[in-house]
């Protein structure tokens, strides 16, 4: 196998990873985010070192990132519910067409 196949083998696998991740991620946001936040808390662990807990930290979901339960987010379906949007139509105008003549 030459250099140029080996180099253009690993592009293609990283770019099929990587799609396949966002397919994962956009189909199933909630799984996605429990595995997510499954390994971060595996490598964010006392006695491991230093890069281990700072990856574990950066691949830590962004609800986990914000304030804990009760803070309102809505978002992990695990706190307070989210706020209902306004009942009134304030700031909202409706669609108007015109003809091109």
């Amino acid at each position: 196998m030459s250099g140029f196949a080996l180099v253009q083998a690993a592009v293609i696998g990283m770019v099929v990873a990587f799609s396949a991740w966002q397919a994962f991620h956009k189909l199933l946001p909630q799984t996605s985010r429990r595995l997510l936040a499954g390994i971060a808390a595996a490598l964010d662990r006392p006695g491991r070192p230093a890069a281990v807990c700072r990856l574990g930290r950066w691949l830590r979901p962004a609800e986990a990132k914000a304030g804990g339960c009760g803070d309102g987010c809505g978002s992990c379906s695990g706190c307070a519910p989210a706020k209902p949007a306004a009942a009134d139509d304030a700031g909202q105008h409706p669609l108007r067409f015109r003809s091109r003549q």
